[in-house]
């Protein structure tokens, strides 16, 4: 069993990124390069860290394996001059992996990877920061779907999240920077990343939850949120099931990844906003978002808005 991170101070989150109005695949796109790849600290003795709590993590816990993650290394979003032109994001994506993720994001002593900066990508440049993902998925009878997570995972056992994990860049064939010089490589690889995004979302939704893949709508894009504690990005998307979440719930019981939660929770947004409380940040921020999508539509608002500042909700 992997070892649990303490949960004090969990909740706070930072919306680094919020699209209102919801971006479908064709307003996203990303730049993958390794422009965006970490940054090693100056620090050797922080750096020889990471083995060393890796390394003591794999002998706790024989299933952990490294693997490859997209790292978030930011975004620029284009709303345009002309009011009937759609706005665009673009996702800044480098290459990190899980080893990395555990030894800074998740090290006790995480801050110290931290540079005192407005930027959030230069106070962030030290850290693996491998971005996640979450759905806010909504059944035919408007229902939002939650899952308890189990107390055998390493972050955050027993809270409530959103379905969701990490786009792979394994899933287009991508386990270094090299090859991807050309630039028509970059086009096609940039392309195929950015399909990622969307792809991912889908499958996790599909192994977490058990809803057929063709029962739910395309992904659109909502945002970007951060956990305060460990600086933990997850880009977030909203996604309609057609089901209703009784049906729902009888399809989770063989869901491929039903392990890692213990039950499927189908609620009203009152009930959400209660739960939120036991949710971890960067999942609070995912409700803060779907909060703020839902606003956008009942009074018409649109666009991409950039970053916010952190919210520290009470005790």
């Amino acid at each position: 069993m992997e070892e649990k991170i303490s949960c004090d101070g969990g909740h706070e989150f930072k919306l680094l990124l919020s699209c209102p109005s919801g971006l479908s695949p064709s307003q996203v796109s990303v730049v993958f390069d390794e422009a965006y790849d970490r940054i090693p600290h100056s620090d050797s003795s922080l750096e020889h860290s990471i083995s060393e709590i890796w390394d003591a993590r794999v002998q706790q816990s024989s299933s952990l394996y490294n693997g490859t993650k997209f790292r978030y290394g930011g975004y620029n979003f284009d709303v345009g001059n002309d009011p009937k032109q759609q706005p665009h994001v673009s996702l800044q994506l480098g290459l990190t992996d899980y080893r990395t993720f555990v030894g800074t994001n998740l090290s006790p002593i995480w801050e110290r990877y931290l540079v005192p900066s407005e930027d959030d990508c230069i106070q962030c440049q030290h850290t693996s920061s491998p971005l996640g993902n979450g759905a806010v998925v909504e059944t035919s009878d408007k229902k939002i779907l939650v899952l308890q997570r189990s107390n055998k995972v390493g972050e955050f056992p027993g809270y409530f999240v959103f379905p969701g994990g990490h786009p792979e860049p394994q899933e287009v064939g991508i386990i270094s920077h090299e090859g991807f010089q050309e630039l028509n490589q970059c086009r096609t690889i940039n392309n195929k990343v950015s399909q990622e995004m969307f792809d991912s979302i889908v499958r996790e939704v599909v192994e977490e939850i058990g809803a057929p893949a063709d029962s739910l709508s395309s992904p659109i894009f909502i945002g970007i949120s951060r956990r305060v504690m460990n600086v933990r990005p997850t880009a977030f998307f909203f996604i309609k099931c057609n089901l209703q979440s009784d049906e729902i719930q009888q399809l989770y019981s063989s869901a491929q990844d039903g392990f890692e939660s213990t039950q499927l929770y189908a609620v009203s947004m009152s009930d959400l906003e209660n739960m939120a409380s036991k949710m971890p940040g960067c999942h609070r921020g995912g409700f803060a978002l779907y909060k703020l999508m839902v606003q956008g539509s009942e009074t018409g608002a649109s666009g991409v808005c950039p970053g916010t500042h952190p919210y520290y909700p009470e005790a």
